[in-house]
C-alpha cells in the first residue's frame, strides 16, 4: 500500500486528508511540522508528501527546498490558502511537484495525487506499462502481445513522452523542444513524420493511439482504467 505523509499544523485538516486518502485506499501518516515530517520520514518509506505552507518553525516552503536540496525526489503535493499568482511561482520554484489552494476539491486532489504518483514511479523504473503494452527505456523496447520492437531513439522517445501523460496534449513544437532540444535545427514537420511512423508501427494496438488535435498538437489516447 502507497504511504502517503500528510504535514500541516490545523488538525481538522489533517483529520480531514486522512479520512479522504485512507478511503481512497492509501496509507497516511501526518505530522504538525517539518521538523515531526523528517523523523517519521527517517523510519517510513514515504512515497508522496500532502504539504501545507504556513506552519510552525520551517514552512512547507522551506521544507520543500530541504528536501531537494537533499537529493529527494518524493513527489510534493502543496495544498495552501495562499492563492496569489507569487505564492504559486515560489511553490514551485522551492521544489513542489503540483500545487492547489484549500478548500480543495476531493476528487481533483486524489486524481493529482495518481498522477504523480505514476510519474514517480515512471522515472524510477524507467519502464511504463498501458495495458499489455510494456515501453522499456533502457533498451529502448516496445513489448505487447503482437511481440517486442526496437525502436529508433527518437521515435522511441517520442512514443515514452506521449504515453508518460495519457490524453494530455502537446503541441508540436513542445514535442520538438523535449525530444530534439532547442538548438535542433529540424522543423516541427519532424514531429508529424514520426507521430505517423509509430501510427503505422502501432495500428494493430488496443491499448492506446495518437490522435491529433487540430490546430493543437497531439496526444496519447489512452483508457482510464489501462493507465
Amino acid at each position: 500500500m502507497l504511504q502517503i505523509l500528510i504535514v500541516d499544523d490545523d488538525k481538522n485538516i489533517r483529520r480531514y486528508l486522512a479520512a479522504v486518502l485512507t478511503e481512497a485506499g492509501y496509507s497516511v501518516s501526518c505530522a504538525y511540522c517539518a521538523q515531526k515530517a523528517l523523523e517519521i520520514m527517517e523510519n517510513e518509506k514515504i512515497d508522496l508528501i500532502v504539504l501545507d505552507i504556513m506552519m510552525p518553525g520551517m514552512d512547507g516552503y522551506a521544507f520543500a527546498k530541504l528536501l531537494r536540496d537533499c537529493g529527494s525526489d518524493i513527489p510534493i503535493l502543496m495544498l495552501s490558502a495562499k492563492q496569489l499568482p507569487e505564492d504559486v511561482k515560489e511553490g514551485f520554484l522551492s521544489g513542489t511537484d503540483d500545487y492547489m489552494t484549500k478548500p480543495v476539491n476531493e476528487a481533483v486532489m486524489l486524481l493529482r495525487i495518481k498522477a504523480l504518483l505514476r510519474r514517480a514511479k515512471i522515472i524510477s523504473d524507467r519502464r511504463l506499462t498501458i495495458g499489455s503494452t510494456v515501453l522499456d527505456y533502457d533498451s529502448m523496447t516496445v513489448k505487447n502481445s503482437e511481440g517486442s520492437q526496437l525502436l529508433p531513439q527518437k521515435e522511441f522517445q517520442l512514443l515514452y513522452k506521449l504515453l508518460s501523460y495519457p490524453n494530455k496534449i502537446f503541441t508540436r513544437m513542445q514535442l520538438m523542444e523535449d525530444i530534439w532540444g532547442p538548438a535542433s535545427d529540424s522543423t516541427d514537420a519532424t514531429v508529424s513524420v514520426h507521430i505517423n511512423r509509430l501510427r503505422k508501427r502501432f495500428e494493430d494496438c488496443r491499448d492506446f493511439s495518437i490522435v491529433t488535435i487540430r490546430g493543437l498538437g497531439y496526444k496519447a489516447q489512452v483508457e482510464e482504467d489501462l493507465v
